[in-house]
């Protein structure tokens, strides 16, 4: 049975096909498909780390977690706090491992009507970007070239307008553009 161990929300999982899970909450609509980032593949007493391989899952749910009850109390005084919390979580199934990152952008047309200036600018995006922090795109984006810099700036600009992001890959750019 092959499986895959992936990475969403900073945590990790190990996950076959068909499987469904409950994870943090996904930036991604219900009934759409992800691909995320996979750290290793197995299967039949073989591994291997860092594949090129894909994993297809897709969002089916956003469920709310179970409540759980918080309560602080200090005896003879009469403090009592009571407060909830429930988490935001997302339920998804895996669709497929394996690579057929070529068979998926063959069979869907709608990517493929896209404009060629978006195709241009994602391609040119680092991997990964749209799930990047803040904090990860600062300390990523010294290795970038000045056209992944550009691609995520106007990513930036068009989409997130996040304004750490923005004034990193700025000052980024401007150590680029003077070297």
């Amino acid at each position: 049975m092959a499986y895959a161990i992936i990475s969403l929300g900073g945590k990790q999982y190990r996950v076959q096909e068909g499987e469904r899970l409950l994870v943090d909450r996904l930036p991604t609509a219900e009934g759409k498909t992800f691909h995320p980032e996979v750290l290793m593949l197995g299967g039949e007493g073989k591994f291997e780390l860092a594949p090129k391989a894909q994993v297809t899952a897709r969002v089916v749910g956003s469920p709310l977690g179970e409540k759980i009850r918080i309560g602080k109390y200090r005896p003879k005084s009469g403090y009592r706090r009571h407060t909830g919390f429930r988490a935001k979580l997302s339920q998804i199934e895996i669709e497929s491992i394996g690579s057929q990152r070529s068979a998926t952008k063959k069979d869907s047309p709608a990517k493929q009507e896209a404009p060629a200036k978006q195709e241009e600018a994602g391609a040119k995006l680092p991997r990964g970007y749209a799930d990047m922090t803040v904090a990860d795109i600062n300390e990523k984006s010294g290795r970038w070239s000045s056209e992944q810099v550009e691609a995520a700036l106007e990513y930036e600009r068009a989409h997130a307008k996040r304004k750490g992001a923005l004034a990193a890959l700025e000052a980024r750019k401007e150590h680029l553009d003077g070297a």
